[in-house]
């Protein structure tokens, strides 16, 4: 089409002046059509999600929506009529990236789906700068101990800071990258995190206290 119909044609198309022409969405997750979508720039999350995709798989309502990769901030719920062009996803706090849009449902655990992707981030560092190389371990220390519900309160700051300490520290953009899911998890669904912690203090309330041994 484009060699037949010109650059111009392809450059009407989608959402001027940056985000121009059609770009190949890839879906998946909990939607009833996963698959492969070539849209206009511009059009809706919505639009892709329920239009091109069929819309979510069972009568669960949208939780979690991941923009561009697993190096974007995660979306929520809300985010459904943002474009999909460069400028609005970038407005809204996340990324166009890769394309590759995920789609969760209510009920996912978003702790559990942080630590997923920080166990990936943890494997593919290539361990040259050490604030990825021992920043992303120790995320992912933490993330499982508060997914075990063996968390504290202070985690929480804890994986602030790690983030903190990591983003614009490395030589490469693989850990500004790293710390998407968890930043935005923890501003989005802070009290999931809260409640996996709550429940270990309270198993640590009612948990009884050894027997003395007896000599």
């Amino acid at each position: 089409h484009i060699l037949n119909r010109g650059p111009e044609w392809f450059a009407s198309i989608g959402s001027p002046p940056r985000s121009t022409g059609t770009r190949i969405f890839c879906v998946s997750g909990h939607v009833k059509r996963p698959g492969n979508y070539e849209v206009p720039m511009g059009i809706t999350f919505r639009e892709l999600i329920f239009d091109h995709a069929g819309g979510m798989r069972s009568d669960k309502p949208l939780k979690a929506i991941i923009p561009g990769g697993a190096s974007a901030a995660f979306f929520t719920d809300q985010h459904l009529e943002v474009k999909l062009d460069f400028e609005s996803v970038a407005q809204a706090g996340s990324m166009l990236g890769s394309g590759g849009v995920t789609v969760m449902e209510e009920g996912t655990s978003m702790v559990w789906a942080a630590l997923r992707l920080m166990e990936f981030f943890y494997h593919e560092s290539c361990g040259k700068c050490t604030p990825c190389r021992e920043g992303s371990s120790w995320l992912v220390q933490t993330l499982r101990r508060i997914m075990a519900k063996r968390g504290r309160h202070e985690d929480l700051d804890t994986l602030t800071e790690l983030c903190k300490n990591i983003v614009g520290r490395t030589i490469c953009a693989f850990g500004d990258a790293e710390v998407a899911p968890i930043l935005s998890t923890l501003q989005y669904w802070r009290h999931e995190y809260e409640e996996l912690i709550e429940a270990a203090e309270a198993a640590e309330l009612i948990t009884p206290e050894p027997a003395l041994a007896r000599h």
